[in-house]
């Protein structure tokens, strides 16, 4: 744990010297934002209709059709968005960061970085983390909107819910706080998949098999994190 701290740390303060990697973080950025967009829509929307479904179901028992609306997007901004959005992120970015680098550190070629005097955790690194930082809430804002248009399909227009109920109870129940916490976990899922992956994938053992391993507990070790770290900001948001 205290290498993975001394990794970050560093990584950190490599990023306040010259010259800056502009262009590696932009190319990060789309590495990490752009690419995960279609997985991300992907999920969100199917997750907002199995919300708007089974809320309706459940919520009609009691006669509450009526706050379906909040029910989806309080579900979705608090929990599922930063969670599953980050999730979607460590499976399809964050696996890839890591065999990069892994591959890398395998042919030498940060060895190569080093002998031609650029420090690989400024040159590679930290871009990773900036754009880990700033995609992740890019993506997960992204995730809460569908979601709810996702339960409002299914919810309205599939079951014939009010639409003015809909959305009204939506205004009524989100509270800024809501949003500010949903912003404060993806920011901070964002640095812990760059984090983990990076770390992995930079001390990769010299093989095959060690790429694979790094790899796997990347993506294990993201994930086991994220849910962990989801349930303490939750306690302390709460």
């Amino acid at each position: 744990m205290g290498r993975m701290m001394l990794f970050v740390l560093s990584s950190m303060a490599w990023l306040t010297r010259p010259p800056f990697r502009i262009y590696q973080i932009i190319k990060q950025l789309n590495f990490i934002g752009y690419k995960s967009t279609f997985v991300v829509v992907l999920t969100a929307v199917f997750t907002g209709m199995v919300l708007g479904l089974q809320g309706y179901y459940t919520l009609r028992k009691f006669g509450s059709e009526a706050v379906l609306g909040s029910a989806v997007a309080l579900s979705i901004i608090r929990e599922l968005g930063p969670v599953l959005a980050a999730l979607m992120v460590t499976a399809r970015a964050g696996s890839a960061m890591t065999a990069e680098i892994g591959i890398m550190r395998i042919t030498e070629q940060i060895d190569a970085l080093d002998t031609m005097a650029v420090n690989p955790l400024q040159y590679l690194i930290g871009p990773k983390l900036v754009a880990g930082i700033v995609a992740v809430p890019l993506l997960v804002a992204l995730f809460d909107v569908v979601g709810i248009y996702g339960g409002y399909v299914v919810g309205v227009q599939l079951l014939n819910g009010n639409e003015g109920a809909y959305w009204s109870s939506i205004e009524s129940a989100v509270e800024w706080k809501d949003v500010y916490g949903g912003i404060l976990k993806s920011i901070s899922f964002g640095l812990l998949i760059s984090w983990v992956c990076c770390y992995k994938g930079f001390h990769t053992k010299h093989s095959a098999e060690g790429l694979g391993t790094a790899t796997t507990e990347a993506v294990v070790l993201s994930a086991v994190l994220i849910l962990v770290w989801d349930y303490f900001l939750t306690s302390v948001l709460l």
